[in-house]
């Protein structure tokens, strides 16, 4: 294939070359493939599933498989109880090429291949921090790993070549690579993700018995709380069970912080209780102003609350008169009030921009809701 084809609609070529294997065409696998064929690149899929791979094929996310195939590159996309199997196997299938993984623990798989003996020397696990509360190839997306962070787990033996290959994977599809040991991203997806999985669907169990009235009162701070909840039981079983260690310790911590606010609830008048659950509350928000947003940066911005009446093209047209006001909208949430006939677009903007927003929004007809710093 010439470089001119071997471009995406922007120009830019791939920095792959040659085929790629996708072992395993669900979300994540397939979603690589709709990525790296937008570029250009040679996709070949394999999945245990005949029904999933045809799905792939179907949707465009690479071809089948076949004798004959030389890879340079296999990424392992398969359920976490099976990715040391199934990297031990493509490592033997396929001597000349690089494997990776994208699973979302990365010591259980790496120390199981080392007790079998296998050679890992071409072997680098990799993690795209990217997903969907729906998994299969029908809810994959070409842009799922645009921005989001690529974890690449190097070791002593990683050839700088075979690294480079992995990052390129990366980079094709987006994301952002960087280098952890398996130890750290363990533990970093612990607290990051794992954990806050588990807490999520504590919550959320709650309302499987709770009074149907309760329920109606629901707001987007319950829902913003409990959407991964969502998530597939099966594939958490799974991810939980392989990284127990990091989880369970973080679990304790905050189980023991629970008590301590519950314990200061139950005497609120008591001394130091209302120091109690103030400190709580300021902790989180110290904890959410350390966390990244837009490109990763730790920039602050402000909101403005719009009123957006629930027909067709409203959202469009305040997008609209907002590009023309020269704001760019940095971030946005919808809420919808039941039973009502409009919603809330929360609108995060620079804070040089939120006044000039508020008052060319509202000259055009908009009703501002509110205003507030994140």
């Amino acid at each position: 294939m010439s470089d001119t084809a071997r471009t995406n609609g922007s120009g830019i070529a791939p920095r792959l070359s040659g085929t790629v294997r996708i072992v395993g065409a669900g979300l994540l696998g397939a979603s690589i493939g709709h990525a790296l064929r937008a570029k250009g690149v040679d996709v070949v899929l394999s999945d245990t599933s005949p029904s999933q791979l045809r799905l792939a094929v179907d949707y465009g996310a690479g071809r089948v498989a076949q004798d004959g195939d030389s890879p340079t590159l296999i990424v392992v996309s398969v359920p976490p109880d099976v990715t040391a199997d199934v990297i031990e196997a493509e490592l033997s299938s396929f001597p000349d090429a690089v494997v990776t993984d994208v699973a979302s623990v990365k010591l259980e798989p790496f120390r199981a291949l080392n007790a079998r003996g296998v050679d890992t020397t071409r072997y680098i696990g990799s993690h795209p921090l990217a997903g969907r509360e729906r998994g299969g190839a029908i809810s994959a997306r070409a842009d799922l790993f645009i921005g989001r962070p690529w974890v690449v787990c190097r070791d002593a033996q990683t050839r700088p070549a075979d690294l480079a290959l992995v990052e390129a994977l990366a980079l094709d599809v987006g994301a952002m690579p960087l280098e952890m040991t398996p130890e750290e991203h363990d533990s970093s997806v612990a607290l990051t993700s794992h954990v806050p999985q588990v807490v999520a669907s504590l919550l959320a169990g709650r309302f499987a018995t709770a009074d149907e009235g309760a329920l109606r009162l629901a707001g987007q701070g319950v829902r913003d709380t409990t959407r991964i909840a969502a998530s597939a039981p099966e594939l958490w079983v799974q991810i939980l069970g392989a990284n127990a260690q990091p989880v369970v310790e973080i679990l304790d911590a905050l189980a023991d912080d629970l008590r301590e606010v519950s314990d200061a609830l139950r005497a609120p008048a008591e001394p130091g209780a209302r120091r109690v659950v103030a400190e709580t509350i300021r902790q989180g928000n110290d904890g959410v102003d350390r966390l990244p947003g837009k490109h990763g940066q730790n920039r602050k911005f402000e909101q403005l609350v719009v009123m957006v009446d629930d027909t067709a093209g409203q959202l469009g047209r305040l997008f609209g008169e907002l590009g023309e006001l020269g704001v760019n909208v940095e971030d946005l949430r919808l809420e919808h009030s039941p039973g009502a006939q409009f919603g809330l677009a929360e609108i995060s903007v620079a804070p040089a921009a939120l006044r000039g927003a508020i008052e060319g929004l509202q000259e055009r007809g908009w009703r501002i809701a509110g205003a507030t710093n994140e």
